[in-house]
């Protein structure tokens, strides 16, 4: 039967394809899933995800992470969270800090063949249609302090009465404000040279409590405490470095966006009725790393945040759906993606239930203002841990899905 009465062939021909055109777009439509953040954390520090340890050769290196990209994108994942900083290094060519020797095997030596691996690493995930993030680390400056393998040029060798030591590693003091004035201008240059889509932080501000030892930030607490509480005085420390970083960030970059993956806990019931969690005896950001996460949705200074809700349903401590439910209700107009823990399959029996993730998934999709969540880390895929990366694949992120607009960035 005739569709198109009265044309030449040369029109119906034409008119036909247009048809199946529009029927094969609109069909494709159908298929797109709402817009959702489907990241993954790619650790860097000793060598966690990429490159692999001893991989020193940079092509090797690059078919590395096309590997690792190809298979994060069959799994339907749109988003990669890339450290770029593991402990004050670069894997980037940088005239403030030297190249990491998770990169090239010796801290301060260049890659071999020379290459950009940041700007390698952005240009092929952008090519898949996926977002970068370029994950920092504030504050960490000596993965270990046994090893001491910090080049000539590393900061702690030019400045180091910037640096604790707490526990085998070495810090940043947070109180010192040409160590906060420092770090800015490191994330600022990485925003203003390369075309990313995020700075992103995690949880590391002050350290971890570690039993017994109280981090030796006296001193500079004597110094500059003005009168606060010691407590008082940690936090406006912290604040006052994400006020700065918010604001050179979208200097630089007005469209580059600003997270931070916080402990998954921000305060227990106990230490504030009104508005802690109900979860008992967990370390929190505010008393224990003195990140006051809420005050940074709340005035705007970060875009995301991303917790790291690591524990499986039920946890006695911490339960999955107790935290998700409590930031569900916080996250103040800015997105919030959850922090997934695939990497604690097999921990336990709640860990080998292959149910565990998938019951994640579904209670994130059913809680309004989530936007998303994060998995850690790259290298649980590749042993697809109990069917996961098939329950992705085939299942959860069979439909391709859109990272979601952030309306006060455009």
């Amino acid at each position: 039967m005739n569709q198109f009465p009265g044309k030449s062939i040369a029109q119906r021909c034409w008119l036909l394809l247009t048809s199946l055109t529009t029927l094969f777009m609109l069909g494709d439509l159908r298929a797109q899933a709402p817009a959702e953040f489907r990241g993954v954390w790619v650790a860097t520090v000793d060598n966690i995800d990429w490159p692999t340890a001893g991989n020193f050769n940079s092509d090797s290196q690059k078919v590395e992470f096309i590997r690792l990209l190809d298979g994060h994108q069959r799994n339907g994942l749109n988003a990669i969270i890339m450290q770029v900083r593991p402990s004050t290094d670069a894997f980037y060519p940088s005239q403030y800090e030297p190249w990491s020797e998770w990169l090239t095997g010796v801290q301060g030596q260049p890659p071999s063949p020379y290459y950009d691996p940041l700007a390698f690493m952005i240009s092929e995930t952008h090519k898949r249609g996926m977002v970068f993030h370029a994950w920092m680390n504030p504050y960490r400056a000596e993965f270990n302090i046994t090893k001491n393998s910090n080049a000539n040029n590393h900061v702690t060798r030019l400045h180091p009465e910037w640096f604790l030591t707490y526990g085998n590693m070495r810090y940043f003091d947070p109180g010192n404000k040409e160590v906060q004035q420092y770090v800015t201008e490191v994330v600022k240059d990485v925003v203003k040279r390369y075309d990313i889509d995020a700075i992103h932080f995690d949880d590391y501000f002050y350290p971890y409590r570690l039993p017994g030892k109280e981090f030796p930030d006296n001193e500079s607490f004597v110094k500059f405490g003005n009168g606060l509480r010691k407590d008082d005085w940690r936090r406006s420390n912290t604040d006052s470095i994400i006020s700065m970083l918010s604001s050179a960030i979208k200097k630089a970059n007005p469209r580059c966006q600003f997270g931070i993956s916080p402990f998954g806990v921000w305060r227990n019931k106990d230490k504030d009725p009104v508005n802690g969690s109900n979860t008992n005896g967990a370390s929190s950001n505010y008393d224990d790393l003195y990140a006051d996460i809420l005050l940074w949705l709340k005035s705007g200074w970060i875009d995301y945040v991303a917790p790291q809700l690591y524990w499986e349903l039920g946890h006695k401590i911490a339960p999955f759906e107790t935290l998700l439910d409590w930031w569900s209700k916080h996250s103040y107009g800015k997105h919030c993606y959850i922090g997934l823990g695939i990497y604690k399959y097999n921990s336990n029996a709640a860990w080998r239930d292959n149910r565990q993730l998938p019951r994640q998934i579904e209670a994130i999709r059913q809680k309004p203002n989530m936007k998303g969540m994060i998995f850690f880390s790259s290298k649980t895929f590749d042993s697809n841990p109990n069917g996961w990366s098939d329950t992705l694949r085939l299942n959860y992120f069979k439909e391709p899905a859109a990272v979601p607009e952030m309306e006060w960035l455009k």
